[in-house]
C-alpha cells in the first residue's frame, strides 16, 4: 500500500433545513454564526462526522485488524470497551506507548491518526514533589508529548449567505417524583434551529505529510466515499433525519505531489449559490470529479 502520490483538494456543499448543524455551548447552544451572521460549523464537528462514518465502515467490514479502526471515538458510537483515549492507546500499544515506536504504531493502528494527526500527551507514573539538595521541590517527571501532524486538513463550513435562526421555548423536564405537581427549576428551555442554509467547507490532502504517517491513496478513497454520506446515521433532536444533506462533493486530484495549483486557488475556483447550485472556474489541466450527495 503506497502513500498518497497526488495532492488532493476537495469541497463539500451541504444544505440545512430546520436543524441546528452545530450548536455553540457557550451561547445557549444556538447555531454558530460569525459576526456577519453567516452560519458556521466548526472543523472539529465535521471531523467528528467523518470519523463516525469511517468507524461504521470499519464495523461493516467485520472489524478487521487492518489499521482502519478509529482512535477518537464518541461515547455513543464506541466500537470497543475503552474507558478513554489513554485506555484505548494502552490496550492497543501496550508498553510501546510513550516509546520511540509510538508514532509509527499509532499511524499503523488508527485511520484518523494517520489522516488528521493526534497529540499523545502522556503523564508520568512517577510522583512529583521530591526535595532537591538545595531544599527546593522538584517538579518530577512530567511525562512526554508525542505530536503527529496529519496530512488531511478540513476547514470550518460557512453558509453562503446570512442565516435566520428560529428559537422556540420548550419543556425540557417533567416531575418524576411525588404527586407530579412539583417541577424542577430547569423545566423550561430553548431550542434553536436554522430555517434554511446552504453551507460549504473545503479540505486538502498533502502527500509530503502523508509520507510520515503512511496515509495512502486507499485512505484518501475511503474519505472520498464517506463524504457524500456525512449526515447518515447522524440524526438527533437538534438534527432530525433528512434535515441535513450533502448536495455535492467536488474532488480535485492533482497530477503531482506539490500540486498544479495552490489550495487557495483551487478552492477559490468554486462559487456556491444560495440555492445550492454552483459554478467552477476553469483550471487548466485540473478537472474535478463531481459526486452527488447520498
Amino acid at each position: 500500500m503506497t502513500t498518497l502520490q497526488n495532492k488532493i483538494d476537495f469541497a463539500v456543499i451541504l444544505r440545512v433545513k430546520n436543524a441546528n448543524p452545530n450548536g455553540d455551548p457557550l451561547n445557549g447552544n444556538r447555531p454558530r454564526t460569525d459576526y456577519s451572521n453567516f452560519g458556521e460549523m466548526s472543523d472539529v464537528s465535521i471531523k467528528r462526522k467523518i470519523r463516525d462514518r469511517l468507524l461504521e465502515r470499519w464495523i461493516a467490514d467485520g472489524k478487521q485488524d487492518d489499521g482502519n479502526m478509529i482512535f477518537v471515538q464518541s461515547d455513543d458510537r464506541k466500537a470497543d470497551e475503552a474507558k478513554n483515549l489513554r485506555d484505548r492507546a494502552e490496550k492497543a500499544l501496550g508498553n510501546k506507548l510513550g516509546s520511540s515506536e509510538t508514532y509509527g504504531l499509532a499511524c499503523k493502528t488508527w485511520f484518523d491518526v494517520r489522516a488528521f494527526g493526534q497529540l499523545f500527551a502522556l503523564k508520568s507514573n512517577k510522583k512529583a514533589g521530591k526535595k532537591k539538595d538545595d531544599g527546593s521541590e522538584d517538579e518530577g517527571d512530567t511525562g512526554v508529548s508525542i505530536g503527529i501532524r496529519g496530512p488531511v486538513t478540513v476547514q470550518s463550513a460557512f453558509s453562503v449567505e446570512p442565516i435566520d435562526i428560529t428559537s422556540t421555548q420548550i419543556t425540557k423536564s417533567v416531575s418524576g417524583e411525588g404527586d407530579g405537581t412539583k417541577r424542577g427549576s430547569d423545566t423550561m428551555g430553548m431550542k434553536h434551529r436554522v430555517d434554511h442554509g446552504v453551507y460549504v467547507f473545503y479540505g486538502s490532502m498533502n502527500p509530503q505529510l502523508a509520507e510520515r504517517t503512511t496515509f495512502s491513496d486507499e485512505d484518501a478513497e475511503a474519505i472520498k466515499k464517506v463524504l457524500p454520506k456525512l449526515f447518515e446515521n447522524d440524526e438527533s433532536s437538534a438534527r432530525p433525519a433528512g434535515s441535513m444533506e450533502v448536495l455535492k462533493v467536488i474532488w480535485w486530484k492533482h497530477n503531482c505531489k506539490p500540486g498544479q495549483y495552490s489550495s487557495a486557488k483551487v478552492h477559490r475556483s468554486l462559487t456556491v449559490k444560495p440555492d445550492g447550485s454552483f459554478e467552477l472556474a476553469g483550471l487548466g489541466g485540473l478537472a474535478p470529479d463531481i459526486i452527488e450527495g447520498f
